[in-house]
């Protein structure tokens, strides 16, 4: 960061440094229209992400804005000034840990939370924050998300009356380094992205497309043979953007067309055979066979069909498929229909278990085995239940959930390169991934993924302590989730990996996971489980069991990042929780090394 160097007399213990923003009168007026609370900070680092603005472009503003974090939350503000630092253009981040460390140790000389607010607001950032609910903030029983309330100005018309509109809790985003490590393919996957949110939706979106298409590359997991196959469902309210997951499917198309056109080339002879073979006498027909009709070969499958019918097409393909609709109840409604619940093949062949079937045109018994199902969902948080009406049916856990914010900002549809649309280019990357998935499908042995061992010993820690955590936090019903999401990292892990040779083929084998692809493929799990918390904590409350039903979740989330004993009752009492109660469940917090006690009563949150 050449602009923004360090100073060490900034941190000499002297009153005379005063920083230019102090002095500024419109910092007082800011209380007027804000509340300060760790809650209020997010919401408006989110909105400075989502505008992908530097708002504090020189090295003053840059400092201040390190001592208004650590005053206001101390270590629990490093990741935010790493948010709101990696807009500029030479942001690094060994730099802004040494210039945090420093903000820590000096104490701030006075500088307030306000100077974040006033930079964000002289960037052009709204600030208005929702009003905190008296209700429970997220997790209290189930049913509809807890609302909050945000006044924005109606300026249509020059009319500036107080608009009031619903703003949900919003849910982490991956951290930005995950992407400067992910194989060149998926950075240019994810390089026309408008917002984090965005980035995160087309990440999610490439990875379960070319999972699908990795021929010849699998693994050995519980010591069962595991192949990339991913299940993700995108979800989110209305006008989200999560309508942009179709230009994922631009990715593996061209794929999808070539069997659709071998489709064509052998109906067309199958028509030609079988018009010979009417058209000719009884004796001729005595030394013919009757024309068989061709394979039905595509990779996109259609949600909207019979059971038999999804999986003949899966058997047609060697057993290859991708499930993609961006209308998550139209594979709700099928699985109502007579025949068309295939949800029990569906929750095999995440597993790649065998799936029998009965055609009855032929009145055939059919054995697929090893099916190789991918599957990209999206839809509004009601699609999600009546998809999945409680977690005890084991469609819920073999997902990854998304759950993306919406934020009342519009963007400039105007933005970007009018000569090449999206959708071109998409289709261009899709044409780069067609040549490796060819090279792929001509490998003459398959190739075995594994981890080394060192990163085996770490996966398993990983997931043994957060086990133990979401027991705590979520209940019994939630394990399931929990372990899934280890064969689901494992598979990402496969993924990237195996993307890495698309710049330079050299088929090893076994294929050795990297630390740089291991270490991405649990990043973006920390994030992942987070929000399938969210969706599990959004199910009907009568359809969950009452292990899961827990006011825990509720506490622990809305624990800022460092608080004291006296804090902590507070904010039980508030959420109608017995002071006994949240005694004991401080205690198990800590046990499950959800929080670290620190000296003077002091508790610190687990970072995500």
């Amino acid at each position: 960061m050449s602009k923004k160097t360090f100073n060490p007399q900034d941190w000499a213990p002297s009153n005379k440094l005063k920083s230019p923003l102090k002095n500024l009168s419109n910092l007082n007026n800011l209380d007027k229209i804000m509340v300060q609370t760790p809650n209020d900070i997010e919401q408006i680092t989110q909105r400075i992400e989502s505008a992908a603005l530097d708002i504090a472009p020189n090295y003053a503003d840059w400092r201040d804005l390190g001592f208004a974090l650590a005053d206001a939350l101390g270590e629990g503000g490093r990741n935010y000034y790493h948010r709101l630092s990696r807009f500029y253009p030479e942001y690094t981040e060994s730099e802004t840990n040494k210039q945090y460390n420093n903000c820590l140790k000096s104490h701030g000389h006075g500088i307030t939370i306000k100077t974040l607010y006033h930079l964000a607001k002289q960037a052009g950032i709204d600030l208005s924050v929702p009003k905190v609910p008296d209700s429970l903030p997220c997790g209290e029983g189930r049913g509809e998300d807890k609302k909050q309330i945000s006044k924005l100005p109606n300026v249509q018309n020059g009319n500036m009356e107080i608009l009031e509109i619903s703003d949900i809790e919003k849910t982490p985003t991956f951290p930005e380094t995950i992407y400067k490590n992910l194989p060149d393919f998926l950075q240019q996957a994810t390089a026309k992205a408008t917002s984090p949110e965005d980035k995160d939706l087309l990440l999610l979106g490439s990875l379960v497309a070319i999972s699908s298409c990795l021929p010849n590359i699998y693994g050995i997991y519980a010591e069962r043979k595991v192949f990339p196959n991913l299940f993700l469902f995108i979800t989110a309210s209305a006008s989200a953007g999560k309508g942009r997951l179709t230009l994922c499917k631009e990715l593996i198309y061209h794929i999808h067309r070539e069997l659709i056109e071998q489709n064509r080339v052998a109906f067309e002879e199958y028509q030609r055979e079988l018009n010979n073979y009417t058209l000719a006498n009884k004796n001729d027909k005595r030394e013919m066979e009757r024309p068989q009709e061709p394979p039905l070969r595509m990779l996109i499958i259609p949600a909207n069909n019979s059971s038999t019918g999804l999986f003949q097409i899966l058997n047609d393909n060697k057993g290859v498929g991708l499930l993609f609709e961006t209308e998550g109840d139209t594979l709700a409604q099928t699985f109502k229909s007579e025949h068309g619940n295939y949800s029990d093949g569906f929750r095999k062949a995440f597993h790649h278990e065998t799936i029998s079937y009965n055609r009855r045109k032929d009145r055939e018994y059919v054995e697929l085995e090893t099916p190789r199902l991918s599957a990209l969902l999206s839809g509004t948080p009601k699609q999600v239940s009546a998809l999945i009406p409680n977690a005890e049916n084991g469609l819920f856990s073999r997902f990854i959930f998304y759950y993306m914010n919406i934020l009342p900002v519009w963007k400039d549809v105007f933005a970007g390169d009018d000569k090449t649309s999206l959708d071109d280019y998409f289709k261009q990357l899709g044409t780069q991934f067609l040549n490796f998935y060819k090279t792929l499908q001509n490998l003459p042995d398959p190739i075995r993924f594994s981890l080394t061992k060192a990163q085996q010993q770490q996966f398993n820690a990983y997931f043994a302590e957060t086990q133990n955590q979401y027991l705590c936090l979520c209940g019994i019903d939630y394990l399931a989730t929990v372990r899934r999401l280890g064969l689901i990292t494992f598979r990402i892990a496969m993924i990237l990996t195996t993307l890495r040779l698309m710049s330079h083929f050299v088929p090893t084998v076994p294929l050795i996971c990297s630390d740089l692809d291991f270490n991405t493929a649990i990043e973006i799990v920390k994030i992942l489980i987070q929000h399938a918390a969210k969706v599990f904590n959004a199910l009907p409350a009568e359809q969950v069991s009452p292990t899961t039903n827990n006011p825990r979740m509720s506490l622990y989330q809305s624990l800022p990042s460092q608080f004291d004993k006296q804090t902590y009752i507070a904010l039980a009492t508030r959420l109608q929780i017995p002071e006994s109660t949240a005694n004991k469940w401080l205690t198990k917090f800590v046990s499950s090394n959800l929080l670290t006690k620190q000296a003077h009563g002091n508790y610190l949150k687990k970072e995500s």
